[in-house]
């Protein structure tokens, strides 16, 4: 065997006296010239903690070679050559290397699995095989003695189900899980035969189909299945990729959330308890998270939604008391224009339109200090105390408010059913009556085109004193939580925050 290898020997003398311990179920040590009873392997007295986004799936384990002693003190413990024979002038002198494994047994699941290395106070994970078939890992590792565990990415699945669709007519396929560039080999589990794939597009929907791994192209799929099968099962082995979630989850050896946002909160909804909170109580700009308290205040008016209104140019104008024209988000609309309230609603909501939520102010049957006030008279009641408006758009950064407050703020107002389905419809387009001059909006919120979080409420906002803020509201199996963050340093990073703080309270709260 040692013929075969290119490394260099580089000797290393070990003193053995040889025990054999029972090994603990679930972790087999194998390297050249060595039995299993050589190696002490034990469940660890303690179990230190790991990243809060990987779960453990089998015990932590520590494990050593049986009453060890190098006669060689300069010797390194970490192996980096291959293992020869027993010397002829001793039996017990071993000549030993890096060439040795770690096997380990896991319980079932399909997410992204490895073998973890507890080393400097941090859990490092090793190059790892997955055989899902036989629950079980494995991974080469170049130390005489170690902590060790199985520990999964639950969300990123490499086993489960693919279909097929259209799309561009070659071996590609589509992931929410791996980038677009990614090389994978698929393997249907039903014939073993594989093909290697390069991501090319976003999906499957999670939400829809919680166990489907990624859809192949149709001229992929034929490669390895009939498409009358339609849907498959399969396991896949990335070769080379990067990672969506990487993209969340910085730096990696963190037992809680890192985020930019100045503040922040997750609650649970059905009784306002904090999961997880920073500076939750510090007050400063909401930016456009300002709108869903004018058109819940808007809504309690009882609008007749179908009803026809006129634009007028003062709307916006009023908008321009904040910002220089171009600077706003706005309709392009035209004094005299005809639309719907249910469209204005929908632009103030799902584009942030600022002149339309003016032009909902005027429309609503109250003056505009009156509306206001409402506004704020609302908020004190349901107990955002620090909650404070002097316009209804949010491009005042007067109007205030703290990430505690606006969960509060947000769990009230999407009783309101309209408020809810608007706030979290991707696309919108409609015609104007009278002009017919057609409109298309699209969602400012970007988790929402996902597809990976049943989000049942959002609203994004921006100002340079407000920073990036932005809402969630998000089902899960055990309820829903409320997330909120205020003031991250950019648009991706905001919604990199959030989508970070969705994982760890939906870990949370159902575990």
């Amino acid at each position: 065997m040692l013929n075969s290898l290119k490394k260099p020997i580089v000797p290393i003398l070990l003193f053995l006296f040889l025990a054999t311990p029972a090994l603990a179920a679930g972790l087999r040590v194998e390297m050249p010239g060595l039995k299993s009873g050589d190696w002490l392997v034990s469940e660890a007295s303690s179990t230190p903690t790991w990243p809060w986004y990987l779960e453990r799936l089998s015990p932590v384990f520590d494990f050593s070679l049986a009453s060890t002693t190098i006669l060689a003190s300069s010797t390194p413990s970490i192996l980096t050559t291959p293992l020869a024979s027993t010397t002829p002038a001793n039996p017990n002198v071993l000549i030993a290397s890096s060439t040795m494994y770690l096997e380990m047994d896991y319980t079932k699941n399909p997410g992204w699995k490895k073998i973890y290395w507890f080393n400097n106070n941090s859990w490092q994970a090793l190059a790892t095989n997955d055989y899902p078939s036989e629950n079980k890992v494995r991974a080469e590792f170049n130390s005489l003695s170690g902590r060790v565990a199985v520990l999964a990415r639950p969300e990123i699945l490499t086993s489960g189900s693919a279909s097929w669709y259209k799309y561009k007519g070659g071996n590609f396929a589509a992931s929410p899980d791996f980038k677009k560039g990614s090389v994978i080999r698929v393997y249907n589990t039903k014939n073993n035969k594989f093909i290697d794939v390069t991501i090319n597009d976003y999906g499957p929907d999670r939400i829809k189909h919680p166990d489907r791994v990624l859809d192949l192209d149709k001229e992929a799929f034929k490669k390895i299945a009939s498409p009358a099968d339609g849907l498959i099962s399969i396991r896949i082995e990335p070769l080379s990729f990067s990672l969506y979630e990487d993209e969340i989850i910085n730096p990696i050896n963190v037992s809680e959330p890192k985020i930019t946002a100045k503040s922040a909160i997750i609650i649970r909804e059905s009784d306002g308890s904090i999961i997880w909170g920073k500076n939750q109580n510090q007050v400063s700009s909401l930016a456009s998270l300002s709108k869903i308290v004018a058109l819940k205040v808007f809504l309690d008016t009882k609008p007749d939604l179908k009803k026809i209104v006129t634009y007028k140019k003062q709307d916006e104008q009023k908008n321009y008391e904040y910002c220089l024209p171009g600077e706003s988000a706005r309709l392009k609309l035209k004094e005299g224009e005809t639309l719907s309230i249910n469209d204005l609603m929908n632009a103030a909501l799902v584009g942030s339109a600022n002149n339309a939520v003016e032009t909902l102010v005027r429309v609503s049957g109250l003056s505009r200090a009156d509306f206001i006030k409402k506004m704020n008279a609302w908020v004190k009641k349901i107990g955002a105390v620090n909650t404070t408006f002097v316009e209804p758009t949010g491009l005042s950064p007067s109007n205030m408010s703290s990430p505690q407050d606006y969960a509060i703020i947000t769990k009230e107002a999407f009783k309101n059913s309209v408020l809810q389905k608007i706030s979290v419809t991707w696309t919108y387009k409609f015609t104007t009556r009278n002009t017919k001059k057609v409109h298309t909006l699209t969602n400012t919120d970007r988790l929402l085109d996902l597809k990976k979080y049943k989000i049942i409420g959002s609203k994004t906002g921006y100002l340079e004193e407000a920073g990036y803020c932005l809402m969630t509201r998000v089902a899960t199996p055990r309820g829903n939580i409320i997330i909120v963050n205020f003031g991250s340093d950019s648009s991706s990073a905001s919604f990199r925050d959030n989508e970070q703080l969705i994982r760890y309270g939906s870990k949370i709260l159902n575990k």
